[in-house]
């Protein structure tokens, strides 16, 4: 085919040869750069997401010790399990529980008591003849936080952090498992607390915690 071609023909089907050769040539590079690029973006994203779930644990973690769980029942929207914020209110469980419904009565209720964790309240009808401020030993599970006006009167004993166990310091607010041990490993390091005060020397007691709990502790 070739010997039939002019000198000329010849050196126009030479340059068009080479220049397809160099373009197949440059696709298949570009093709594999983007292939390598890809690789990359998606081993990033997988680290990124890594790190990011990382993230998420550790502030789960943390937030968990900084949380209170509660059951609001009665005269609410929603009645149920609540998960609030360390130092919530029962206004603020009300809030999570959809509102009050049309039949409440909050009259004698201290809206701004401040919740522990695992408490029941309870919120009251119209008409009906419960107790405005009962409040039921948590061992039964029955825990009621309705307060009047009038002073509280609670029927839970102090926990003394000198003795208390595990168990007995978890019952406190926002006191969970790993800030228990914290309690019980300073103790036995440390020697006793000299007064309630000194708690807050234990690594994760500050000052909202310190009060979110002072009125429930002793050391003797």
């Amino acid at each position: 085919m070739l010997e039939n071609l002019t000198i000329k023909q010849k050196k126009i089907f030479i340059i068009i040869v080479v220049i397809v050769a160099i373009m197949v040539m440059f696709f298949i590079y570009k093709r594999a750069e983007s292939k390598e690029f890809i690789e990359k973006g998606e081993e990033i994203l997988i680290d990124q997401n890594t790190e990011n779930k990382n993230q998420v644990n550790t502030v789960n973690e943390e937030d968990t010790d900084e949380m209170v769980v509660v059951h609001i029942t009665g005269a609410v929207k929603s009645p149920g399990v609540v998960k609030l914020k360390q130092g919530s209110r029962i206004e603020d469980a009300i809030d999570m529980a959809g509102g009050l419904t049309e039949n409440a009565d909050i009259s004698n209720v201290n809206l701004a008591y401040v919740l522990d964790d695992g408490v029941k309240i309870l919120i009251p009808e119209k008409g009906s003849n419960q107790e405005a401020n009962d409040t039921v030993n948590g061992d039964v599970g029955e825990n009621v936080i309705i307060e009047s006006n009038s002073k509280h009167e609670t029927k839970t004993s102090l926990v003394n952090i000198n003795k208390a166990s595990q168990s007995e310091l978890e019952s406190l607010s926002g006191v969970g498992p790993s800030l228990a041990s914290k309690i019980i490993e300073y103790r036995n390091s440390n020697g006793k607390f000299s007064n309630i005060e000194d708690i807050k020397k234990v690594s994760g007691i500050g000052d909202t915690k310190y009060e979110a709990i002072k009125d429930f502790i002793c050391t003797n």
